[in-house]
């Protein structure tokens, strides 16, 4: 069998398309925050969200799965 071409560290078509979509809604907040008109509340949401998202940046789709299942489930 032959060795792969691509280096090790190469992302799946799935984990490119997700890194995408982070990069998508971190750009979407950005833009939000600077709309906020006080700039000291826009620089506490800039650091907020650049916090949150370095916080999960190694969460996996599981984890939020995991984390998002006991708050769907249905009243009976």
């Amino acid at each position: 069998m032959a060795a792969s071409r691509l280096p090790p560290a190469t992302l799946t078509l799935k984990q490119f398309l997700r890194r995408q979509q982070v990069l998508l809604l971190y750009r979407r907040i950005l833009r939000a925050i600077r709309q906020v008109p006080d700039d000291s509340d826009r620089r506490y949401l800039k650091d907020w969200a650049r916090g949150e998202f370095k916080r999960n940046k190694s969460a996996t789709q599981e984890v939020r799965t995991r984390w998002l299942r006991p708050r769907l489930k249905r009243k009976t």
